[in-house]
């Protein structure tokens, strides 16, 4: 799995205050960062312009490998039961079928496919959307806040398909107020680019 992350003099702008400037990173496969800072620093901001979904203020990102982001929205439509919901990402995303149910039993979410997404628990909906990622075999993993709404059982399983897919070759950046066992155990403290 070829992959490799890099920010170069990276900037964040929202409205008119700039929330970080001059970060730099370099992740090649195998390594994970875990980006730490209180809340409205602009952890989930950096996510999404290493995902593309936001123009930086300055600097920029350059991404090798497929991309895959889990953020607190799992984009599952809330009156589908779960199988469907999935399903609709599944045809989107290339996933094959069999691929997309191992992902799901392996997250423990397998016997819920007639559940509508709108009954499901918020760790059962942050199971989901892991399941997705992990059907998706993206290179690049980007996880935005991936603990919140699990129990020990599951914050050990995000640790250990992060330790897995970083094994394989990938990248982890993951933003999370919650500590979190990494490949590496590099982090980065975005506050220290305030700006």
């Amino acid at each position: 799995m070829q992959a490799s992350l890099a920010a170069t003099d990276l900037a964040c702008r929202r409205g008119d205050r700039v929330l970080f400037a001059g970060v730099d990173f370099t992740l090649a496969g195998g390594e994970a960062l875990h980006v730490t800072g209180p809340n409205g620093i602009g952890k989930s901001s950096l996510l999404r312009l290493c995902a593309g979904l936001l123009r930086p203020f300055a600097g920029g990102t350059r991404a090798e490998g497929k991309v895959g982001l889990v953020d607190e929205r799992p984009a599952l439509d809330p009156e589908l039961p779960l199988a469907r919901a999935l399903g609709f990402w599944a045809g989107c995303d290339g996933i094959v079928p069999a691929i997309l149910h191992g992902a799901c039993e392996r997250m423990g979410i397998g016997t819920l496919g007639d559940v509508p997404v709108r009954y499901l628990s918020t760790g059962q909906k942050k199971r989901a959307a892991l399941a997705r990622l992990v059907g998706q075999g993206a290179a690049v993993w980007l996880l935005d806040e991936p603990l919140n709404g699990l129990d020990q059982a599951g914050l050990a399983l995000v640790e250990e398909l992060v330790g897995e897919h970083c094994t394989g070759g990938g990248i982890a950046l993951i933003a999370s107020h919650q500590p979190i066992v990494l490949p590496g155990g590099r982090t980065l403290a975005l506050e220290d680019f305030a700006a």
